[in-house]
């Protein structure tokens, strides 16, 4: 057993998160023997102790069966309608799964206004912790009945991983109907290798992932990007077949199976956590070399004279990506400036600021405690 390896033993709050192929008998309705064996696993973990979230796909598949849908619908109102039908269904064999063992079952649904409004998402994870205080089983799921693109969450992976942000989570692990990730995609090169430990942040593992398949929003690009998400938290995430035998507990006692992304990272505050977590930018500013190394490398507040060029329409508190001259994302953050006052301050020094928008304002373009690296 590695290192890496072994300190998931030590892992006593578990985010588990399980894809629509796995519990869908590939999209032919949900499976009640996957979703029993699911269960029993996980009681394996509470039963050593730990506290486990279950972030569970599988509502607009289950939904999709019920209402007669041959493939996934493209009309928003059709899979937003089998998103409700489903998840009806799914939190019921959940909760005929768990009552066997005397554990209850709470549903909690999450949209982007839960993530983006900082009173919600303080709710949400209070909601989460006093149900695991209770001894409840959460079953999280992204509010799909009402999502639309353009608020949408992303899909069940980025989830899993926010909700091991919201509850400080030791371990996530991620199953899926493959194996973990590969150097290559095994469904067209034989020769592919399973990669079985990396350093989350590793720029080489951005060439190694490929799309989903038909039922699922997220493939491996999305696993690799949640994973980098938990890693703010400090949380080591495994992505493992779904299929292998015993693989919750199996992977909680450190056995070598799937991808472990480890990070190195000392976790961040609850704020930059927050921070993070928002999905939807309003703006682009771009930065020079001096204003991405300050606040890159050395956690510096961003000034108006480091920023080159804005794009977007934004409020004052919008949420804002900043790139580098080749267009990658190196922060985000809560501008103090609306889209037309930012052009103004373009290449501007602090103190020069009133004379550019008539009005003393904030010396920074966005302060670094509003701030968060990417």
């Amino acid at each position: 057993m590695s290192d890496a390896r072994s300190q998931l033993l030590g892992a006593k709050r578990w985010v588990v998160k399980v894809g629509s192929a796995l519990l869908t008998a590939e999209g032919r309705g949900l499976d009640a023997d996957v979703v029993n064996t699911l269960v029993d696993q996980i009681m394996v973990l509470r039963s050593r102790g730990c506290e486990v979230v279950l972030v569970s796909s599988g509502a607009v598949a289950a939904g999709m069966v019920r209402l007669g849908f041959s493939q996934r619908p493209t009309s928003l109102h059709d899979i937003q309608a089998a998103a409700a039908v489903g998840q009806s269904a799914l939190i019921r064999a959940y909760e005929d799964a768990l009552a066997p063992h005397g554990v209850n079952t709470a549903l909690v649904l999450l949209g982007h206004d839960d993530i983006r409004a900082r009173d919600r998402y303080l709710n949400a994870r209070s909601t989460l912790e006093t149900l695991l205080s209770m001894g409840v089983m959460p079953v999280v799921n992204e509010n799909d009945s009402v999502a639309t693109d353009e608020i949408r969450l992303g899909d069940n992976d980025t989830l899993g991983a926010l909700v091991a942000n919201l509850i400080d989570a030791d371990a996530l692990l991620i199953l899926t109907d493959q194996r973990g990730l590969f150097d290559a995609d095994p469904r067209h090169n034989v020769s592919a290798a399973l990669i079985r430990e990396a350093e989350v942040n590793d720029p080489e593992l951005d060439g190694m992932v490929g799309d989903g398949g038909a039922l699922g929003r997220g493939g491996m690009v999305t696993k690799l990007r949640a994973a980098r998400l938990a890693a703010r938290s400090g949380t080591a995430t495994v992505i493992a077949s779904g299929r292998e035998v015993d693989v919750i507990p199996r992977v909680a006692s450190g056995d070598n199976l799937g991808t472990l992304l480890t990070t190195d990272r000392e976790p961040q505050s609850a704020r930059k956590q927050w921070l993070a977590s928002l999905m939807h930018p309003k703006g682009r500013l771009v930065l020079d070399e001096g204003a991405v190394s300050k606040i890159a490398r050395e956690g510096r507040s961003l000034l108006p004279i480091g920023v080159t060029d804005v794009s977007g329409q934004f409020v004052r508190g919008d949420l804002v990506s900043c790139v580098d001259a080749q267009g990658r994302e190196v922060a985000r953050g809560l501008v103090n400036y609306g889209a037309e006052d930012a052009r103004k301050l373009v290449r501007t020094s602090s103190g020069d600021i009133e004379a550019k928008v008539g009005y003393g304002g904030d010396p920074e373009m966005i302060h670094r405690d509003n701030m968060v690296s990417v």
